[in-house]
Parts: structure tokens; sequence; C-alpha cells
């Protein structure tokens, strides 16, 4: 007994002078288990920070000005001759400018199963590659199986600079006078 009571008494000497006993070793030494351990909750941690961080950064509102879903700036009413159409590819429409002076901003999207319309000059209609569908110089339907005019979006005139609203497409059913925005 004197023995293990020496002993004892060894140690508790060498830990009060900050020497190492066997159980403090045992203490300080890490696991490989407890390495891999710490080492995957450690990468668990930064994984979730960046999961944080691209959520916000998805949720963080942008400037949609001049891109599609927000106000095109399509340019002065005299760059739009009357009898014209001008493609915005950047917008997703085509700018029309009646004989009468009249602007009206059609959707390019078929109405029918989506596909992207294209102007035809010479023939003077939009036409749906996809399945055949024509429209008409305001949008009307010519040639189905589109079953209703192709979509407007809002035009505005502020000092002479006409805009588009594209983050709002209106349905119709067909072309009405009252839907043209003059100068």
């Amino acid at each position: 007994m004197k023995h293990e009571e020496k002993q004892e008494q060894m140690a508790r000497t060498q830990a009060a002078k900050g020497g190492r006993t066997e159980e403090t070793r045992e203490a300080i030494t890490m696991s490989r288990r407890n390495f891999l351990t710490l080492g995957l909750e450690a990468l668990g941690a930064l994984a979730a920070l960046e999961i944080v961080g691209a959520g916000l950064l998805f949720l963080k509102p942008r400037s949609l000005e001049g891109q599609f879903g927000g106000v095109i700036t399509a340019g002065p009413v005299s760059d739009f001759p009357p009898g014209s159409v001008t493609e915005f590819p950047e917008g997703r429409f085509f700018l029309i400018r009646t004989e009468d002076g009249g602007f009206l901003a059609v959707y390019r999207r078929c109405t029918h199963l989506g596909c992207s319309v294209s102007w035809e000059p010479t023939a003077g209609e939009f036409v749906c590659p996809c399945h055949g569908s024509h429209f008409d110089t305001v949008g009307d339907v010519q040639n189905p199986p589109a079953p209703r005019a192709l979509d407007i979006f809002p035009v505005t005139i502020e000092d002479g600079t006409v805009k588009v609203d594209t983050s709002k497409p209106q349905t119709r059913d067909t072309f009405s006078p009252d839907q043209l925005v003059y100068a």
C-alpha cells in the first residue's frame, strides 16, 4: 500500500508542476476516430455555410432593367417608322408601330405550345415554326392551331422614349384598337 500511495503522491506533484501523467496523456492524445469525427463536423459546418450563402444570394432581388422580366427601353419614337415591326431578342417581344402611329408590343411566345414565333416581312405575318400557326401584323390568329392572339406587354412613352414592361404579359383573345399606345 505504501508503494501505491507513493505513486499517487508523485502523480499529484507532477501534475502540479505541469508534468504529464499517464491519465493526462490519454486526455490530450486524440484517437483516429475522434480526429475523423472532428474533421467531418468541420466540413459539414462549412457546407452548411455555403448553402446558406447561396440561398441568400438566390433570394436577393436583382435589377431587371433592360432584361426580360423588367422594363426595357426600346428607343425614341422617331426610330420606329409607321408600319414597322422591330424584334427585341433580349426582351422576347416584337415592337409594332401601326400605320396610324400606335405602338403595340407582342410577346414572341406562341399561344399554342410556347414556341418562339418569327416575323416574316415578305408575308407580313408572324409564323410559329413548330405547328404552323400564323398571326397577322397585330398578333391575331390567321391560321390555327393557336387558340388566341399573341400576348402583349404594356407600352409606355415617356419624354419621347418607348418603354416596354416585360414583367406583365397580358393575355387577349383578339386585337382591339384600345391596346395601342400613341405618342
